[in-house]
């Protein structure tokens, strides 16, 4: 059934704070009630790569862009095989997918994948509140059934993302190989010549989006992918160069198959993590974590690297951080840091192979500003080191380099 304003469908996004948004319903129409964790994202495009980014699994993602839809579904933009959030809300929904690339209206893509969606709430009010209030738990709902008191009362029981390991839910369940590189999408600013050899890496799928195997796979690695719960065992008889831990949803502290990975293998391969990586690796060096209020979604975050002194500007896609002063204790020292609230974003190890990051080095769409880690990755097989404030910088100037020629000014 084609979703025209003469079939809407009423939806509600009620809170456990007694919050109750009333709008109209997209994607799967049928009656129902889904709870997630409510968060916002505030990239202005890339709602496709944030609907199938296997971190979101468990929440209720809100644009802040008014308007989404416009631009339709592609096949090619996939971050993995399916969407994974549990519900979506919008201001305002797209009439029209207008893009020559679009394969699908949004709509209809939800639907077909039983996702629903709410458009016509008012976003900004929603956002401010989970900027006041923290992340709040909530149901999104199309069951008339429901009263706005029973949506509120399941709210509060909701079971939130706290404790629970939800990454077993979005891992693979059997080792594969990975061999597709970034193709027509590798950057023509500042490419760097592969490597020599290629290095072998194991890469632990916490819910691993796509585009970070691409990237791995064109700075010069083969790619083997495990399931989150394999064992040391399982990852040497791979014989890596290296170990890749990716990103993923919910909370750290949970996700203990991981982590005794991890601490069975810290110092004897060279390790990097992006996103939940950098908190599983902090945690199996025996710092801590915590929940942020409301976390960091979108594509502008500007992060500072403290060994170059240089801003990146980043997309992030996280709840959880890392506690800075537990790290230093066991040996980590701080690489970069958020300019928003001062919270870690990546890592080094002083003595062994050991280096993270919070945030997305591999966004797509998004900022291509950290693009050199991957390089730095490839330098730390390399030498068997953790790099440097000098290996970053060396490594960002040679992404950063314009190959051609400057247009003359007219």
């Amino acid at each position: 059934m084609s979703q025209t304003p003469s079939h809407r469908i009423v939806a509600r996004l009620a809170l456990e704070d007694g919050s109750v948004f009333h709008g109209h319903a997209f994607g799967d129409l049928s009656p129902r009630s889904i709870d997630g964790e409510v968060c916002f994202n505030t990239s202005l495009s890339g709602y496709q790569e944030i609907l199938t980014d296997p971190s979101y699994f468990g929440q209720i993602v809100t644009m802040t862009y008014p308007l989404i839809g416009n631009y339709g579904v592609s096949d090619a933009d996939m971050e993995s095989s399916r969407i994974w959030v549990s519900g979506f809300v919008v201001r305002e929904l797209s009439n029209v997918a207008s893009n020559y690339r679009s394969a699908h209206k949004l709509e209809e893509w939800l639907a077909s994948q039983k996702v629903t969606g709410i458009t016509g709430i008012d976003t900004r009010a929603l956002t401010r509140k989970l900027r006041t209030q923290g992340a709040l738990n909530g149901i999104l709902s199309t069951d008339p059934a429901r009263s706005d008191a029973d949506l509120v009362k399941m709210a509060r029981s909701a079971p939130g993302l706290v404790n629970r390991n939800i990454v077993a839910d979005v891992s693979c369940k059997t080792s594969k190989r990975w061999s597709e590189d970034l193709s027509n999408w590798a950057p023509i600013q500042g490419p760097v010549p592969a490597p020599a050899k290629r290095f072998r890496v194991v890469a632990i799928d916490c819910g691993a989006k796509l585009n970070i195997l691409r990237n791995l796979v064109q700075s010069g690695c083969d790619v083997t992918v495990l399931p989150y719960d394999a064992t040391a065992a399982q990852v040497i008889e791979h014989k890596p160069d290296g170990l890749f831990i990716s990103n993923g949803p919910g909370d750290p502290a949970a996700v203990t198959p991981t982590i005794k990975l991890l601490k069975e293998t810290l110092g004897k391969l060279p390790i990097f993590g992006i996103c939940l990586g950098h908190q599983l690796l902090g945690l199996a060096m025996g710092a801590t974590t915590y929940k942020l209020k409301f976390g960091h979604r979108g594509g502008n975050q500007p992060v500072q690297n403290l060994q170059t002194q240089k801003v990146e500007i980043t997309s992030q896609n996280h709840g959880f951080a890392v506690d800075a002063d537990s790290l230093a204790k066991v040996g980590g020292e701080p690489t970069h840091i958020n300019l928003n609230d001062r919270t870690l974003e990546g890592f080094r190890h002083k003595s062994d192979p050991i280096f993270a990051v919070q945030y997305h080095p591999e966004a797509a769409p998004g900022p291509h500003d950290a693009r050199y880690l991957f390089d730095c990755f490839i330098d730390m097989m390399t030498s068997g080191k953790s790099p440097t404030g000098e290996q970053m910088d060396t490594a960002q100037r040679r992404r950063n380099r314009l190959d051609a020629p400057a247009v003359p000014s007219r």
